[in-house]
């Protein structure tokens, strides 16, 4: 009962503080099942894609709702990445564990870069983990994005702006284009689609952290409408690759249960008084927790 309600609120406080600073629970919720609770990586893992099904099933709803998310083009994409999150999920048991503990060592490295680079340049980069299972609409502290006006054409059947794009995806992309914009390199969107689907599978975040600058940066995809359709997707995703772990035997319903009950609560909490708080100095503050934690990892991929 005590461990219980213990985990029930350390996912409550994952889910708060990933959602006032726009990081995704995976990112936070692994070390702490990790190194807080002794879970081994792979166990933390699948807890932690189980905590993104929920939490993206709460928000892809609201999303859809507001029409702010690309269905048709988060199916397409959705489909590659679901082969990835298979083929992570098969591929993460053959690795060694301290492979994998290495591989979350940098890319909590890579997030804590990110943060501090958020007021820079690479605010599509740094939005990115807001779309790892976790509710919150949009960065936090970030000015809005303008996103440029792109020319295009009226569909003469859906009477809506649909534009066209270069090269051989013109057909596709031009379908799965919205209002204001129009989808870019649909082949290289399918390649990265199946590297954010592996990610995903083998460290047990959502995929945002790819998915969001790939439609965003390389796509064209408005950073508003890649963050809310990135947010869709991760819940099939992270379905797809948690089927290969719970074959396994490697969910334990009494661990995933508080904790993705305590995430989903804490998520709804900190997305709700998330512009009541200045959150500057705690950003900061979790920049060093999280290269503390990386670091962490490291020695622990390193056996020192």
């Amino acid at each position: 009962m005590i461990v219980g309600l213990v985990l029930l609120a350390s996912g409550a406080a994952v889910g708060v503080f990933g959602s006032l600073l726009g990081l995704g629970g995976g990112i936070l919720l692994v070390p702490v099942l990790t190194l807080g609770f002794g879970l081994p990586l792979r166990e933390a893992v699948a807890i932690s894609l189980v905590s993104v099904i929920v939490t993206s099933s709460a928000s892809a709803g609201v999303y859809l709702q507001r029409h702010v998310a690309n269905l048709r083009l988060g199916m397409v994409l959705e489909l590659f990445t679901a082969m990835g999150a298979l083929a992570g999920g098969l591929i993460a048991f053959m690795l060694p564990a301290a492979v994998l503990e290495a591989l979350f060592a940098v890319l909590l490295t890579w997030v804590a870069v990110s943060m501090i680079r958020r007021r820079g340049a690479s605010a599509a980069v740094s939005a990115a983990v807001v779309a790892d299972g976790d509710p919150a609409h949009s960065p936090v502290g970030d000015s809005p994005v303008a996103e440029p006006e792109t020319p295009a054409r009226v569909d003469a059947d859906a009477g809506m702006p649909v534009a066209g794009t270069p090269g051989g995806d013109r057909d596709l992309a031009s379908d799965l284009s919205g209002p204001g914009y129009h989808v870019q390199r649909m082949r290289f969107g399918m390649v990265g689609a199946v590297f954010a689907g592996v990610v995903s599978a083998l460290l047990g975040v959502g995929g945002g952290i790819i998915k969001v600058p790939l439609m965003n940066l390389s796509m064209g995809v408005p950073l508003r409408v890649a963050t809310a359709t990135s947010n869709m997707m991760i819940g099939i995703t992270a379905t797809s690759s948690a089927v290969i772990y719970l074959l396994r035997d490697e969910i334990d319903p009494y661990v995933a249960g508080p904790v993705a009950l305590g995430v989903f609560v804490g998520a709804s909490f900190g997305s709700r008084v998330v512009n009541r708080i200045d959150v500057r100095y705690l950003r900061w503050l979790f920049v060093v927790v999280l290269l503390v934690t990386a670091a962490q990892m490291a020695i622990k991929a390193l056996g020192l």
